[in-house]
């Protein structure tokens, strides 16, 4: 089965919002696909210009394409979640903030900053000759530098509360049809360019493993994969009840004025998002909640070798089931975010 590609009749500025079909090698001139994808094969991507707020993924292209992969589902249905999971004015900030060409603009400027620091003090001390000084300070600021990228990357590598976990309604619905989304940022240019990643998923061998595991940790007693997935949640905000009304006998005299109308309290309540429950359903939560952050780590080759060949056939990346017992269910290297890096669920 083949497909060609739907950008090749637009111009670069109106092709911000595209569709490739491709391989799991990731490459735009492999545009064939298996009649049976394999599990961690890319079938489709969305993408466009975070920098201008008036483009979109185009929909209408991306309900084709589902189609012609088997999803049989009204467009109105994932469409509304993936709307209100990413272009959400909101979140399309956070992207843009947190994107690659941002953190390009924030280490050139810390880098500038931190020479022009470091150079004034030593001058002021008066330490050996200016060319000497010079050195110094470059090689000092060079390796802060580097040491804060590396921080960076460090914890990009670990499930971001607010766009993973946004993604995790999305994913509820399209795992049902054997696909797991994720996204991720390029830069092109000036441009930021999001990228909406379409990837085939069966979900039946990982569940079974995982409600196996969760089970296994049970019987064993084992208290640290509790606290581990007690650190993922969220807050949110919930107002607080009102106050009975009182009686009439303890209403103020004077009632002839206008009342005016109190706004509701509101209360910051944490949500843990895998509740606990029967190993099955469990699983299943673990895999939504975990499936936006495992496609970006595909995507971008940042995921860890496996220790064990796992349900990903002929591939050398773990599947989302041995991801997700090394990242939450381990009590190794930690891949949740702590107690700082809980993130606010919207609406």
């Amino acid at each position: 089965m083949a497909c060609n590609s739907q950008t090749g009749g637009t111009e670069k500025n109106s092709s911000l919002s595209s569709i490739l079909c491709c391989k799991s090698d990731l490459k735009e001139g492999s545009l064939q696909w298996a009649k049976e994808p394999r599990n961690g094969q890319v079938l489709m991507v969305l993408s466009m210009d975070n920098t201008c707020s008036a483009t979109s993924f185009d929909m209408e292209l991306c309900a084709e394409k589902l189609q012609s992969l088997g999803v049989q589902a009204a467009a109105g249905e994932w469409r509304q979640l993936i709307e209100e999971a990413v272009l959400k004015p909101e979140v399309r900030r956070y992207l843009f903030y947190n994107s690659r060409a941002s953190q390009i603009a924030i280490a050139v400027i810390f880098y500038m900053s931190l020479w022009i620091n470091i150079y004034t003090t030593v001058q002021l001390c008066s330490f050996g000759q200016y060319w000497e000084a010079s050195v110094l300070v470059t090689l000092a600021a060079v390796a802060v530098t580097v040491v804060m990228i590396l921080v960076i990357d460090r914890r990009q590598r670990k499930i971001n509360m607010n766009t993973d976990v946004r993604l995790a309604a999305v994913n509820e619905f399209f795992i049902k049809h054997s696909l797991i989304l994720g996204i991720t940022d390029v830069l092109d240019g000036p441009h930021s360019i999001l990228q909406l990643w379409f990837v085939h998923f069966s979900p039946e061998h990982c569940l079974r493993s995982l409600s196996a595991h969760i089970a296994e940790l049970r019987q064993e007693q084992e208290l640290g994969w509790r606290h581990r997935l007690d650190q993922l949640c969220v807050v949110t905000e919930v107002a607080v009840p009102a106050a009975e009304e009182t009686s009439c006998e303890e209403s103020p005299l004077l009632s002839g004025r206008e009342s005016f109308r109190k706004e509701p309290v509101m209360c910051n309540e944490l949500l843990h998002l895998i509740p606990e429950g029967p190993p099955e359903v469990m699983a299943q939560q673990l895999l939504v909640i975990f499936s936006a952050c495992y496609v970006r780590l595909l995507v971008s080759g940042r995921l860890p070798r496996p220790t064990a060949t796992g349900h990903m056939e002929g591939s050398s990346v773990p599947c989302p089931c041995q991801f997700i017992q090394a990242s939450a269910l381990s009590t190794g290297s930690c891949w949740l975010p702590g107690r700082g890096w809980q993130g606010t669920a919207g609406s």
